[in-house]
């Protein structure tokens, strides 16, 4: 057994190949061998957002503060508030992020396929944003 104390790991900055906005990734638990899951809480502040992405097996998102919005390609822009699970399939292009004037943060939970969580895409343009 491995107790990670809270504020042992350093935060990171979101890289801005990946998001807009100031974001910040806190690890919880990294994938270790033979398990490929790993979860990290993500601050997004207000208008901050990942770019368009998908997970190669899926991924949960568990809204623990704020509000943010989240939006599957040619689907609605959804509002989601702390509590709301959401879980994006397989190679579903998607992006999530916070409203416009607040801050959001969930636990992002997924697997690695082959050491790869994620495959980022072009970022959300603020017209698609702020539908």
């Amino acid at each position: 057994m491995e107790i990670k104390r809270n504020g042992a790991q350093p935060s990171n900055k979101g890289p801005l190949d990946w998001f807009t906005g100031t974001v910040r990734i806190d690890p919880l638990f990294p994938a270790r061998d033979p398990a490929r899951v790993s979860g990290a809480y993500v601050t997004f502040e207000p208008g901050a957002r990942t770019a368009w992405h998908t997970h190669p097996l899926g991924q949960v998102l568990v809204v623990t503060a704020g509000c943010g919005w989240v939006q599957c390609w040619n689907g609605p822009v959804e509002e989601i508030r702390p509590g709301d699970v959401i879980w994006t399939a397989p190679g579903e292009r998607h992006w999530h992020g916070a409203k416009a004037t607040t801050a959001m943060t969930p636990i992002a939970i997924q697997e690695a396929l082959d050491g790869k969580t994620v495959d980022w895409m072009e970022k959300v343009s603020g017209e698609q944003y702020g539908r």
